[in-house]
């Protein structure tokens, strides 16, 4: 089977996109993928030189199978990009392989995405395959992959299948938690406050695409996979990105490796996850303020606006 298409998602940084997709051109497979680049359109006059900049960089990519390029003449905001993006390639394709404008990956990540999205195709318990893993060393005990309920935005893929269950309304997604009365084990057992900031976007103060999937995922008892090495690097929390405060929290070494034993028992991992929500409560006690209280009230005075 040809590799799965790549969406790359991108808006007013041209620096970032550029290594990222020299990056993604680095790996072995990207002469044989396809390509699809996604070009934001300017939220105010002031973004158009960097918009503009961004797709410059764009009409220079080389290296794949082929490259596609949408412009968007207006903003459309990530969330609703990547919504549509993922929609119209995963109902061509099948599946899909995302990536933003930050991301830097291992020249591993498109094969052991496209191995993952193979060995899964047709196991609906998984329904998303991760590039990135937080900075945990102990996952490494737990062999080359590891499932979980939480997902992660940076650098994923999934199947048809699995996106058909993700679900817009907000409300709706609340009052499911709520009946099961399970917002406990969707906060991550209280270390991750994924309640809130779906609460925060059924109010209209914050524009987030990732907690709806995380929470329609949720509802339907489906899995993430994860390598315990990541294949994903973020290079946006410099302070250049719309929603996230400077921090070195989230850095990982890259992964070296180019094979991997994606089997695994369709179950999540008790093991893999006591260290996400060790991780997690760690990781906002060295925030201060935390960096999701922050971007929650950036988000409540952009929505103001």
């Amino acid at each position: 089977m040809r590799p799965a298409p790549i969406a790359v998602f991108a808006y007013n940084r041209p620096q970032h996109l550029s290594r990222a997709l020299s990056a993604l051109q680095a790996n072995a497979l990207a002469p044989e993928s396809k390509l699809y680049l996604f070009s934001d359109g300017p939220k105010s006059p002031d973004d158009i030189p960097a918009v503009e900049e961004v797709r410059k960089v764009i009409t220079r990519v080389e290296g794949f199978a082929d490259v596609s390029v949408q412009e968007q003449a207006e903003n459309l905001g990530l969330a609703q990009s990547i919504i549509n993006g993922v929609t119209e390639l995963s109902d061509l394709y099948g599946r899909v392989i995302v990536l933003e404008d930050d991301l830097l990956v291992a020249p591993g990540f498109l094969t052991f995405m496209n191995q993952a999205l193979e060995h899964y195709a047709d196991v609906p318990a998984v329904m998303q395959v991760s590039g990135y893993m937080f900075p945990i060393p102990q996952a490494l005990e737990l062999g080359d992959v590891f499932l979980s309920r939480k997902p992660a935005s940076w650098g994923w893929a999934t199947w048809k299948r699995a996106w058909s269950h993700f679900r817009h309304d907000s409300h709706e997604l609340l009052s499911q938690l709520r009946r099961a009365e399970r917002k406990w084990e969707f906060d991550i057992d209280g270390t991750y406050p994924y309640f809130e900031m779906l609460e925060q976007h059924a109010a209209a103060k914050m524009d987030v695409w990732g907690v709806r999937w995380y929470a329609s995922m949720f509802l339907q008892g489906g899995l993430c996979l994860y390598p315990t090495q990541s294949l994903v690097s973020n290079i946006g929390m410099d302070g250049s990105g719309t929603h996230c405060d400077p921090t070195t929290i989230f850095d990982v070494r890259l992964s070296p490796r180019t094979s991997w034993n994606v089997t695994v028992d369709i179950q999540e991992s008790a093991a893999g996850l006591q260290m996400l929500r060790q991780f997690s409560f760690e990781s906002q006690q060295k925030m201060r303020p935390s960096l999701v209280r922050r971007a929650i009230n950036k988000c409540r005075q952009l929505a103001k606006r």
